[in-house]
């Protein structure tokens, strides 16, 4: 099975909730830059970002990554 993050569901999931990166990243507790470099796909989150990520939405980490199948 092939593992790839989907840096697109954070930019969508935030559209979503008419945030910006900004507010985003405040609630996250991380910079407005690093979350911009997410989106991008430039870098991945870790595994402690994703679950706040997941949890701020209301998501499981499955959702957040495009995961697929189990």
């Amino acid at each position: 099975m092939e593992y790839n993050f989907d840096n697109n569901k954070i930019a969508e999931f935030r559209k979503l909730k008419n945030l910006s990166q900004r507010q985003l990243a405040k609630e996250l507790n991380t910079s407005q830059a690093n979350l911009s470099r997410w989106e991008q796909g430039l870098i991945e989150p870790s595994i402690i970002e994703c679950w706040k990520i997941a949890d701020f939405f209301d998501i499981s980490i499955d959702v957040l990554c495009g995961r697929k199948e189990y």
